[in-house]
């Protein structure tokens, strides 16, 4: 920190050093203030580019007269001259800052302004002799400062659990950050081109609910004071927009925030984002097309190439994705062919196997779930679709007419991860309704995360629900494939953290 004048690296500060440099921020602050310059009452500074343009466009802005504003990172004091490096949400810039031009009380103003300061500068662009461009400055304005020393460029933020607490300071130091939001905003927004030019409908629904549906996962629980009745954070918007299907709003979406009461780790935070949709008239095969032609999409918007590397693994999203069901993975992956036995031969075979069978997870489709979540999904590194699950874990998706075991589901896994879950939506009301009274025997045997009984949805459904094919996809997930990022808090700008406290 003492050396940000000559942009030097130095060793970290001790906490003392940094108690003085506290001091002398604030000394400098109501040093201007009481001058009659207080920063903090700017309110606006016009400003005609950002730094992009000018190294984007510079043969047509070399000699131009341009306004910038951002914040000051390097200063480096020359006498009568000086060099700064000013970042706004673009990139960096150099600027040329010399006393004749500035005149002579400006000039003292900058030398004691800190590295952090927001400023605005007016100047003329040009190439230095070393050949960067850079501004000439005539006029520079503090538009607010800075009183907490940014962490060292060469140190940085160190503690990873810092930079999430103090994303603010993360998205300042490193650029490669911000890249990573810039990525994110970018993906969601061809996620939301792509659904609107297929005819979809961009909706929303409650995240306040008096039953959490559509998932298998422990909600949070509030209170509505003036109702004084119990309330559920949406864990999925599932049932809501499967009653707009109902309504007859034939495609609809939602992207929106989902709240899940449970453990967080690399690949879960209790609050994230999905996207939802869902189709009359179609079925999971439909939704794997959609599913396909839209990560394809945004592959190929966002970063140009349906070829990504992923934390060392290149992945291929170009179009073809591996499609199996999830019998024949298990086959594939276990020896186990669960197609040709009963539950009692199913049962000893798993056991066999050495694995513990839950208590109530006994049934022929319970056994397959569990050595396909055994076996096979830490396999799936290419994007694969794995089909035809078993009712018992898919309370939510219609039979197959060929063997009412199994399901019209999808789960699409990419490098061992799940990315998305898809149905041919359950429409039988009578069906559904013995699903949900399935799900409260085992809520009532102490599963936590089985469905509740909704009357009402299963009324929606005895409306009439056409044939729909419906898909959800987490998008923070999508983000971190796509982002090469290890961690889901590495794509939330401000991923859930326990208190310091």
């Amino acid at each position: 920190m003492a050396n940000e004048v000559n942009n030097r690296p130095a060793a970290e500060p001790t906490q003392a050093e940094m108690n003085e440099l506290l001091r002398i921020r604030r000394e400098k602050l109501k040093e201007l203030q009481d001058a009659g310059t207080d920063p903090f009452q700017q309110v606006r500074f016009e400003r005609t580019n950002y730094t992009t343009d000018i190294r984007d466009k510079f043969d047509e802005m070399e000699g131009k007269t341009v306004r910038l504003a951002g914040r000051m990172m390097s200063k480096r004091i020359m006498g009568k001259a000086s060099f700064a490096d000013l970042s706004d949400r673009y990139g960096r810039l150099q600027l040329y800052i010399k006393r004749d031009a500035l005149g002579d009380e400006a000039y003292k103003g900058f030398k004691k302004l800190d590295i952090g300061d927001l400023i605005g500068i007016q100047g003329e662009v040009f190439r230095t002799q070393k050949g960067e461009i850079s501004v000439a400055v005539n006029e520079l304005t503090l538009l607010s400062k800075n009183l907490i020393p940014l962490p060292e460029k060469w140190h940085g933020l160190k503690d990873t659990d810092m930079r999430y607490r103090q994303r603010y300071v993360d998205l300042i130091i490193n650029p490669e950050v911000r890249d990573v939001f810039e990525k994110r905003s970018a993906i969601v927004r061809e996620i939301r081109r792509f659904m609107d030019g297929r005819g979809f409908m961009e909706v929303e629904t409650p995240c306040l609910n008096t039953i959490p549906g559509g998932a298998a996962a422990r909600p949070f629980i509030t209170h509505h004071n003036a109702l004084d009745i119990d309330m559920y954070m949406r864990i999925a918007t599932e049932l809501h927009l499967k009653r707009l299907i109902v309504g007859g709003f034939e495609q609809v979406y939602e992207i929106g925030r989902i709240f899940r009461n449970e453990g967080m780790d690399t690949k879960h935070n209790p609050e994230f984002t999905t996207i939802e949709l869902y189709q009359a008239y179609t079925d999971y095969q439909g939704m794997m097309d959609i599913t396909e032609d839209m990560v394809v999409h945004v592959c190929q918007t966002v970063l140009g190439t349906t070829h990504v590397t992923y934390q060392g693994t290149e992945l291929d999203f170009s179009k073809g994705w591996k499609r199996m069901t999830m019998a024949d993975a298990v086959k594939e992956y276990s020896g186990l062919d669960f197609m040709t036995m009963n539950q009692e031969e199913a049962l000893a075979a798993v056991k066999a196997k050495g694995l513990e069978v839950e208590k109530n997870k006994e049934s022929w489709g319970d056994l397959l779930a569990q050595c396909y979540d055994e076996y096979v999904e830490a396999n799936l590194i290419q994007p694969t679709f794995i089909t035809d699950y078993p009712v018992e874990v898919s309370p939510l998706a219609k039979r197959k007419p060929s063997d009412p075991r199994l399901t019209e589901r999808f789960e699409c896994f990419v490098y061992g991860r799940e990315l998305c879950n898809a149905f041919s939506e359950l429409n039988d009301p009578i069906d559904q309704r013995q699903r949900f009274e399935r799900q409260v025997e085992l809520r009532n045997a102490g599963d936590d995360e089985a469905s509740m009984m909704d009357d009402d949805f299963v009324t929606a459904l005895e409306y009439g629900m056409p044939p729909t094919g419906g898909m959800g996809m987490g998008i923070d997930r999508l983000v971190m494939l796509l982002t090469d990022s290890a961690s889901i808090r590495d794509v939330l700008l401000f991923p859930t953290m326990k208190p310091l406290d």
